[in-house]
């Protein structure tokens, strides 16, 4: 039987990274009691929530928050953490996985009558801060319906879009079409800088033409977020712009569909961000 979810539901936060820390203080200034774990005790500095020392000592929260690196860590935390949880309760997977094994770990928990929702964000830090992301949530929609409260908390926009992995589809979906902009764009003011034109001068001539984007509108977030990264010490290879478009390639090969330009992506967009981010640092 499903929990009704209310202020007086504790919440287990697992990961407080670069959206999950802020997720975590939206949640905190939103009046919900949170409980949270990392492998960092430091990053719940300042955090006003109980901090635990494993994801097993979550088992009495009505809901557990996932915002951790990739597939691996998902799924070794709720392998932990679903037997211990009561009948009724929500798991919420905000990391970026693969769709196969949002549907996967969906079947497991609903086997011990637990809802799970993939339901990755959008936005970055900022808009996490502030409780204005976008939600693509896949899952069962009565799951939803249970778990809008505290979704609401984070999110302006709560998107239902499909089935269990549906959530993880859409955003590789994302992922990809905006690191194919941010690749355009970054390659257009690399020609324009070779005949002498400032990046700035581009935008601005961009932004009432036909090439004006969110990346342009944005110039320079991405470099804010590698700075963000390499202070946290995240590894290249589990930042968005290396780890999502390789799971974009992962999650075309299940599904038999071809997507050259993420396998190119793939391939050398790591290196352009983080060399341009270097630049703009220096």
């Amino acid at each position: 039987m499903a929990q009704d979810i209310n202020r007086s539901t504790k919440i287990g936060f697992v990961g407080l990274g670069n959206l999950g820390r802020p997720m975590a203080e939206s949640l905190d200034r939103d009046g919900w009691s949170l409980k949270v774990y990392d492998e960092d005790p430091r990053r719940a500095d300042g955090l006003d929530a109980e901090f635990v020392d494993g994801p097993s000592a979550l088992a009495d929260c009505g809901v557990i928050a996932l915002a951790v690196p990739d597939d691996e860590s998902v799924t070794e935390i709720l392998d932990e953490l679903v037997p211990l949880l009561a009948a009724g309760s929500v798991v919420l997977v905000h990391s970026t996985i693969l769709p196969a094994t949002a549907r996967r770990l969906a079947l497991q928990a609903e086997v011990r009558e637990i809802g799970l929702l993939d339901v990755p964000v959008s936005g970055g830090a900022e808009r996490a801060l502030s409780g204005s992301l976008t939600v693509m949530a896949g899952g069962r929609a009565e799951v939803l319906e249970q778990a809008r409260p505290v979704l609401g908390s984070v999110a302006e926009s709560v998107l239902h879009v499909g089935p269990a992995g549906a959530g993880a589809a859409v955003k590789l979906a994302n992922q990809l079409m905006m690191f194919a902009a941010l690749a355009g764009v970054q390659e257009g003011l690399e020609l324009a800088g070779a005949y002498g034109v400032q990046e700035q001068t581009v935008l601005n001539a961009v932004s009432t033409s036909t090439g004006e984007s969110w990346i342009t509108r944005n110039w320079g977030f991405f470099d804010r977020v590698a700075a963000a990264y390499d202070a946290a010490g995240t590894p290249v290879r589990n930042r968005p712009w290396s780890k999502d478009l390789w799971d974009v390639v992962a999650a075309a090969r299940e599904s038999d569909v071809q997507v050259p330009l993420a396998g190119l992506l793939a391939q050398y967009l790591a290196d352009q961000v983080e060399t341009h981010a270097r630049k703009s640092d220096s």
